[in-house]
Parts: C-alpha cells; sequence; structure tokens
C-alpha cells in the first residue's frame, strides 16, 4: 500500500511539474529528465521532520527489480534531504515506474555492491561520474527492494 499522508509538492517548480505530469499520465509523459530522453521514476519519501510525502523525480536505475537511488545532487557538497528522508524510516519509500506505485524498503550499499550498482548508475546516467568528481563527499547510493 503506498504511503499515506498530505502530500507537500516541492518548492522547485520543474520538479512539481514533472511530478503532476507523470501522475496525471500514469508515467507516460514526463518520464524523462528534461529533453535527454533518459528515464526517471518517482520516489515519494516521509519528510523527517514534517511528516509530509515528498515526490522527487530520480534517474531511472533499475537492475532485477531493484532500484539504486543515487544521492547525486548533481555534484554538490551536501547530500539532498530525501536522502535523510530515507535514511530516518527506510521502510516509508514508493517508487512509481510507470502507471502503479509500489513500497519499497531502502539500504545504502557499499564496497563491491556500491561499485556494481555504481556502473550501472553510470550507465544509465552518464553525468554521475562528473558529479563525483565535482564533490569531496562519496555520492551515497542507496538500493530497494520491493515490499509485499
Amino acid at each position: 500500500m503506498p504511503l499515506q499522508g498530505e502530500y507537500e509538492p516541492s518548492t522547485s517548480g520543474w520538479v512539481r511539474d514533472q511530478v503532476e505530469a507523470y501522475e496525471r499520465s500514469n508515467g507516460v509523459e514526463a518520464n524523462t529528465l528534461l529533453n535527454t530522453g533518459l528515464a526517471i521514476i518517482i520516489v515519494t519519501t516521509r519528510g523527517n521532520r514534517s511528516g509530509k510525502l515528498r515526490k522527487t523525480p530520480l534517474m531511472r536505475v533499475e537492475h532485477e527489480g531493484q532500484y539504486a537511488l543515487v544521492a547525486s545532487q548533481g555534484g554538490a557538497p551536501s547530500h539532498p534531504v530525501w536522502y535523510f528522508n530515507l535514511k530516518a524510516d527506510p521502510e516509508a519509500a514508493t517508487i512509481q515506474d510507470g502507471p502503479e506505485p509500489f513500497d519499497v524498503s531502502v539500504r545504502e550499499t557499499t564496497g563491491t555492491e556500491r561499485a556494481e550498482w555504481w556502473e550501472r548508475a553510470v550507465a544509465a546516467f552518464p553525468p554521475y561520474a562528473a558529479y563525483q568528481t565535482k564533490t569531496e563527499r562519496l555520492i551515497p547510493l542507496l538500493v530497494t527492494t520491493r515490499r509485499g
């Protein structure tokens, strides 16, 4: 059962618009990053302070039914807010990859597993490699497991 609660749209106009178009069309529209043709998914989390639902378009990095969630924030010096939401409650996550959202659990990867997922992530979205060189932090990479 997808997360329940009050949804608070992003303060970023393009994020708000993309999420709305994606959900309205059941993933038929707004399913790529701007004009790149590279696929995205919508990740819903629960705000770790507000408790409100937050929706974020992320690059689609899927392998054998699992998804990588790459906390790159374009190579910024800090992690994105959604990363902290998932660290606070790794069971409060939903992915929409097409018409129907589904619940997932998330965990952060390390070592060899992270390296394998990082390769998949860079293959799906090559700018991730450049993002890592822009920041001193190791970009977190979380992996999902479908629940229920």
